[in-house]
């Protein structure tokens, strides 16, 4: 008898592929590490697979593992579109969402596939901007929400999660060591250029903003050339770039908070759902 998947099974597998880490995906759906690291042990074996392979720093798939991975995404998403459209549960409607573009690619791939499983008839316009022109379209109402990225000492809301800013370089390149020091930054008014250049003021290190540019595309493409070095969230560094650690020149740098802000007072419930959704998820992430 052909073995049957079990959709808690899978959505317990999604959650750790996403999190990468057992206790994060037991947090995300309410279970003990315990409890999901026996429901993966039964999926393997009604698979007689392997999935995962433990690391000291979480988890990562196996190849069978990724397989199952898109497998898996699919039948949720078709449950839950089935589970929605049949018990009338679902919500539907259009969402104007902002993200800065650091968090982007790291970010919300994640937020909006497992969003659309859960709500398959609203339709989520996103927005990548720095965070200085994400609020001014909520003052505007031109979003009716957004993920920014804020000090404690302007937002003291507790953030959804901390991210470090980090000087970011070329492999093998010598930029950092450059007199005076060149550096890519976004825009003036953003958190990240702010902090570079007060904390390079504060060392006493020259430096030159050889480049700016509100497009991280833009800033990725400098890095890369090694023609200077950038300020980005840790979470944004892309796997062919490198964190430049803090000292012999490069001063430490500040963290910052990701916040959930609205463009009205009273969010209707479809932005409030999404912004429930954020908060579960973006933590995790």
């Amino acid at each position: 008898m052909k073995p049957l998947l079990d959709v808690d099974l899978l959505r317990t597998f999604v959650a750790i592929a996403e999190t990468r880490t057992l206790g994060r995906a037991a947090a995300r759906i309410g279970r003990t590490q315990a409890a999901v690291s026996m429901q993966v042990k039964k999926l393997e074996e009604m698979l007689a697979q392997p999935l995962l392979n433990r690391t000291g720093r979480g988890v990562t798939l196996t190849l069978h593992g990724e397989r199952l991975l898109g497998h898996a995404r699919t039948l949720l998403r078709q449950h839950d579109a089935a589970v929605a459209d049949l018990s009338g549960t679902g919500l539907s409607g259009t969402l104007r969402f902002g993200c800065p573009d650091d968090y982007a690619a790291a970010f919300l791939p994640a937020i909006l596939r497992s969003f659309a499983g859960q709500h398959p008839n609203v339709l989520v316009e996103v927005v990548c901007a720095p965070t200085p022109r994400l609020l001014t379209q909520l003052q505007q109402h031109a979003l009716d929400l957004a993920l920014v990225s804020t000090s404690d000492a302007d937002d003291p809301i507790p953030p959804l999660r901390r991210e470090p800013l980090v000087w970011v370089g070329h492999r093998h390149d010598a930029a950092a060591l450059r007199e005076p020091l060149q550096i890519a930054l976004s825009d003036p008014d953003t958190l990240d250029h702010r902090a570079a250049c007060e904390q390079l003021d504060a060392a006493q290190r020259p430096y030159r903003v050889a480049y700016a540019s509100g497009s991280m595309s833009g800033l990725l493409a400098v890095v890369r050339s090694g023609q200077a070095i950038a300020v980005l969230t840790q979470s944004a560094v892309p796997a062919d770039l490198q964190v430049l650690a803090a000292g012999e020149g490069l001063p430490p740098l500040p963290t910052v908070g990701l916040r959930v802000r609205f463009g009205l007072p009273r969010p209707p419930a479809l932005v409030a759902a999404f912004a429930e959704h954020l908060q579960r998820l973006v933590p995790d992430l």
